[in-house]
């Protein structure tokens, strides 16, 4: 009798789990669908060109299909309200990544580019908010919401770097080298301690790059405005490195000792 009722048990939990597993698709779907919109709307604003079309669609594309089989993997019950402001945020990072692509060939308006930017960082600050006040914080929710942050530093970058000089490329790369060393080093794949510095610092770059690429400041005040944004995101990511590296050592040290009493 209890191994009749386990499978009934596992029969029905398929079924459950089928409707909220396509509602969750779904949800990513009208994600897509809104960033084709948005990208419609720019086009016939600004006549936007081939390059930036099809930067967008890329990054359309991309976004479901990376988010689908996140969500796919995690079997998450349902969306949620808080990664629903967060795509929102990734269809503004979208346009805005589209508009960046297109400035290679024309000038894009400034304003619009600014005001794009300008709601995806301040909706940056609502997800979180909206997940611990309705209860719904998940590692996917956290991990998208860092994706759609670092991508959009990435894409601020490239724009100011057209101005100012490749070396602004540093800040949009910055994370994506740690992640590629932490390959190499798994050392650096160690949990960090929560720090209101470094969410501080990380919130600054966008502001910083944005106030950059706004124009507002003549040439070499946006110089100066990107090298502090850098000098920051430097001083943050090697405090992390630093704080890794001790706690690696303190960990392997009670092994290497272990492993000298075994050869006495």
């Amino acid at each position: 009798m209890a191994l009749i009722n386990l499978n009934h048990t596992d029969d029905a939990y398929d079924g459950y789990d089928a409707c909220p597993a396509r509602s969750v698709q779904q949800e990513t779907a009208v994600g897509a669908g809104a960033q084709i919109l948005l990208l419609a709307l720019l086009g016939t604003a600004i006549g936007m060109g081939t390059a930036g079309w099809l930067t967008g669609l890329a990054f359309a594309f991309a976004s479901w299909a990376v988010l689908s089989r996140a969500l796919h993997r995690s079997r998450l019950p349902s969306f949620g309200p808080a990664n629903r402001v967060t795509l929102g945020r990734a269809t503004l990072v979208g346009g805005v990544t589209a508009l960046v692509a297109d400035s290679f060939r024309s000038a894009p308006p400034v304003s619009l580019l600014v005001g794009l930017t300008a709601v995806a960082l301040i909706l940056d600050g609502v997800d979180g908010r909206v997940a611990r006040r309705t209860g719904t914080s998940t590692p996917l929710g956290a991990r998208f919401d860092m994706e759609v942050d670092a991508f959009l530093i990435l894409v601020l970058s490239v724009y100011v770097a057209l101005d100012l000089g490749p070396w602004v490329l540093l800040i949009g790369g910055m994370r994506y080298v740690f992640v590629a060393a932490a390959r190499v080093w798994t050392w650096l794949t160690a949990p960090l301690p929560p720090s209101t510095a470094r969410k501080t610092v990380a919130a600054l770059q966008g502001v910083l790059l944005l106030l950059a690429g706004a124009e507002l400041l003549p040439r070499p005040g946006n110089a100066g405005v990107v090298a502090v944004a850098l000098g920051l995101l430097v001083w943050s990511f090697g405090r992390d490195v630093r704080w890794l590296w001790r706690r690696s050592r303190v960990a392997a040290a009670p092994a290497t000792t272990v492993r000298e009493l075994v050869a006495r």
